[in-house]
């Protein structure tokens, strides 16, 4: 008897025909069960005798109508039996989410009382995909124990851990020596050199599958000497000798070779030794010797101080020459010469204070130090054609340059290169800067700098490992680091900078945010791609390769992405390297997985020059997914007659954060090959990158490694037209009437429509008109943008083409033709 109402009910027994007093018995009764994704559940229960059945769930009772309720009769007692169904919802779960777990109970009625049954617990099914802790490689000895500890991701219902070796499942009751602890971790009693292969750990539930990292265990064989040999006849010389070989047991996989000596040699008296006393040809041997070495110590003693007097003067004239400062003065624009009326020369004032820079590039005037400016021109008069800043020797001002940055502490944050900067001087001509072969460049559009001013402006792309830039959860770095300033100075438009991203942009599956740094160092979100701009000085329009961010501040960027979804992918490239010249028997192929950008590659092609590799295959487009599952690289196809592998997996693999995170440019693996014969020179097998349960590349490889250069021009990327730095009119491709002609025509609403809107839409940027309005001229926005995407090789007869239908729809008689433009 379950329930407090004890009243009995008569119930006619059809076979005994006597009374039977019962209360509602429990058939069924509801059980635990867990929602997958946004699937509902049932909950079911059945009871005999009852009158009515109801479900309460937290204490509140289920509507009638959401009960399914069925009758039928005991076959054995012909008692009638009722059974009641109910569905329970996500949202209903997510209701009470973490005011108290859900629980539903059956509640039976009949004459005689009440029953309830036991309550049944409704929990949302999930599986992180964090493992709390994951295997790592090792490097044991033979016999060693060996622990590899996994921690499987939280879920509900708890995950089941599975142990894969070079993904094949591992079985302890197939192999003694190996356990699995309670803790999940697993135990191989005595390392064998059969363990030596990847591990990896896979935690399950009823709602997915994860996988760990890989763990490389490599199992090692120390060598070991065997016993001596007998000592060998004494010789002429009166020695004799005995060996020995590290064979018992021979070093394996990267074991300590023997320590001690092979041959052992003993002096020994017999029949057969003759004694020798030196002579005088020993004597002069000796004292020659002894004259070459006193010879060499004092040629290095010369060579020395020569060398350190170069170096002291070197480090003074270094000392001596100053060229840039961080900071801008006003400028006098002093009339043209009379010879020549359209040249305009624009002077710096340097009688005028300057504004230093330190610390983290944001603007100070109390620093100790000032960086002053000599007396001379910064600008070469503006003609004609086209010019760039400081004509001397690039290379060498380049150097000189850097040179001088690293004496002052404000610029400790800038790379020290050439390569990966470009600096200029600008005024309200504007201008351009470009670090050639990355796609970066920053364009400063005509009157952004006021009137009066001139800037020195500088383009840095920095290097990963130098730029701390936190990232949090499923957060990926899309683009290179890039700075621009000096930060704090005054601009009137926005400048344009441009630069390479790797993703596969979509709305569903990414949160794209532009991030700059502040000038206490920390990273703040200044836009998010796709949302409301909470600021009007930042504005980013993303394209399939390359973003271009307006800006009026200046300040050190990067544009960071969250995946949404497991579909979320970035691009990578993959390349592959091998040594130009081989004179070993060993040869090494590097497979270099990066972010498809231009700045990544041209750093690895740098790289791999000063290394002497060659590139051996054309590049290829890998798109990689969040979807937690690493990269895996493996080789085949090979001919065993001729070459052999010294991989002792099946295949190597990088972890998916390393590749996700962003933060590690140069990721790659190496494949150490051996030829069984020096003539050996041809190679041809297979390649293969592939994520796991993701999208794969393969290379075939079919190439002579003593003279194929097929692919050597991939190592030299094609220039980018123009200099790193332009000044004025020779930095855009719209000549400056022409495109004051188009703002002015184009600024005003037109009487049909035609105005800057129409030309938007023809140059297919009208998803950003609310963007352009916001500005005092959007043509000039327009004009802007039109220059960073297609300078140099832009086509102006097409942007003529559409000015013109603009101003064929208001029906005025303004047209640009292609001979203007």
């Amino acid at each position: 008897m379950l329930a407090g109402a004890q009243q009995s009910v008569t119930v006619a027994n059809p076979v005994s025909g006597a009374s039977l007093d019962l209360l509602p018995h429990f058939q069924l009764e509801p059980e635990d069960v867990y929602i997958v994704k946004n699937k509902a559940v049932s909950l079911a229960c059945r009871a005999t005798p009852a009158t009515q059945i109801y479900f309460k769930c937290n204490g509140e009772w289920v509507h009638q109508g959401d009960h399914v309720t069925q009758h039928s009769t005991d076959r054995g007692t012909g008692l009638p039996v009722m059974e009641v169904r109910i569905e329970v919802t996500r949202q209903q779960v997510e209701k009470i989410f973490g005011l108290e777990e859900y629980w539903c109970q059956c509640v039976a009625w009949s004459s005689s009382g009440t029953t309830k049954s036991q309550k049944a617990f409704v929990r949302i099914a999930y599986l992180r995909k964090n493992f709390e802790q994951e295997p790592t490689a090792k490097e044991v000895s033979i016999e060693q124990g060996i622990v590899l500890p996994c921690r499987p991701p939280e879920g509900i219902p708890p995950a089941e851990v599975e142990w894969l070796r070079n993904e094949e499942l591992v079985d302890p009751a197939l192999d003694a020596n190996v356990y699995v602890t309670p803790e999940h971790s697993l135990v191989l009693r005595q390392a064998r050199l059969a363990d030596t292969a990847n591990y990896t750990c896979v935690a399950k539930n009823i709602v997915a599958r994860r996988r760990s990292a890989s763990a490389a265990i490599t199992v090692y064989v120390d060598g070991a000497w065997s016993e001596w040999s007998k000592w060998s006849v004494c010789g002429a010389e009166c020695t004799h000798w005995r060996s020995r070989e590290c064979s018992e047991p021979a070093p394996r996989n990267g074991g300590r070779e023997c320590h001690g000596p092979e041959l052992d040699t003993r002096n020994c008296t017999s029949e057969l030794c003759s004694h020798a006393t030196p002579g005088a040809e020993d004597v002069a041997l000796y004292v020659g010797l002894v004259a070459v070495a006193v010879c060499l110590v004092l040629l290095l003693l010369v060579g020395v101080l020569v060398y350190c007097r170069k170096k002291g003067g070197l480090d003074a004239d270094v000392a001596d020459s100053s060229i840039l400062t961080a900071g801008f003065q006003p400028v006098s624009i002093k009339p043209s010469k009379a010879d020549n009326p359209s040249l305009l020369t624009i002077q710096p004032d340097l009688s005028t204070a300057t504004m230093t820079y330190q610390g983290s590039l944001c603007p100070r005037q109390d620093g100790p130090a000032k960086l002053q400016l000599p007396n001379g021109h910064l600008l070469s008069p503006l003609g004609a054609g086209r010019h760039t800043l400081h004509h001397s020797s690039p290379a060498a001002e380049g150097a000189d340059f850097v040179a001088r940055l690293s004496t002052q502490s404000y610029f400790r944050s800038l790379p020290r290169g050439t390569t990966n900067m470009a600096y200029g001087t600008f005024n309200f001509l504007g201008g351009r800067l470009m670090i050639p072969n990355t796609g970066i460049s920053l364009l400063i559009p005509p009157d952004a700098i006021p009137r009066g001013k001139i800037y020195e402006v500088y383009l840095t792309l920095h290097k990963q490992e130098e730029v701390r830039l936190p990232l949090a959860g499923c957060q990926t770095l899309l683009s290179p680091i890039v700075s621009c300033g000096p930060p704090g100075v005054l601009l009137t438009r926005p400048a344009i900078l441009a630069m390479g991203h790797c993703v596969e942009a979509s709305a569903e599956n990414w949160s794209i945010r532009l991030k700059k740094q502040s000038c206490e160092g920390t990273w703040e979100d200044v836009l998010q791609l796709g949302a409301e701009p909470c600021t009007e000085l930042y504005y980013c329009q993303l394209e399939a390769q390359a973003c271009y961010i307006f800006t009026e501040q200046l300040g050190r960027f990067a544009l960071v992405g969250e995946s949404l979804s497991m579909a979320a992918s970035k691009r990578l490239k993959l390349v592959l390297f091998a040594p130009a010249a081989c004179p070993s028997l060993e040869y090494n192929i590097r497979v270099y997985c990066l972010s498809d950008t231009q700045d990544v590659l041209k750093e690895v092609i740098q790289l791999e020059k000063q290394l002497g590799g060659q590139l051996i295959g054309a590049p290829r487009v890998l798109h990689f997914k969040d979807s937690y599952h690493n990269l895996r690289l493996s080789i085949h196809d090979m001919p065993s007659s001729l070459w052999k592998s010294k991989l002792l997996a099946s295949y190597q693999e990088i972890p998916f954060y390393h590749i996700w995170s962003g933060l590690q440019p140069f990721l790659h693996c190496t494949f150490t090959l051996e030829r069984l014969s020096p003539s050996t020179c041809e190679l041809a097998c297979k390649i293969w990158v592939w994520q796991v349960e993701g999208d794969g590349q393969s290379f075939t490889v079919n190439f002579n490694i003593a003279k194929d250069t097929r692919f050597s021009d991939w190592l030299v990327p094609d220039s980018e037209v123009g200099a790193p730095a332009l000044v004025g009119p020779s930095a855009f491709k719209i000549p400056f009437l022409i495109r004051q002609k188009i703002i002015s025509s184009l600024d005003p609403p037109g009487t049909r429509g035609a105005d800057w809107r129409t030309l938007a839409q023809k140059l297919n940027l009208d998803s950003h008109l609310s963007f352009f309005a916001s500005k005092p001229s959007p043509t000039a926005m327009i004009l802007n943008l039109w220059e960073a995407r297609h300078f140099p090789n832009g086509n102006l007869s097409q942007l003529a083409a559409a000015v013109a239908e603009v101003g064929k729809q208001d029906g005025a008689f303004f047209t640009v033709s292609e001979a203007e433009c």
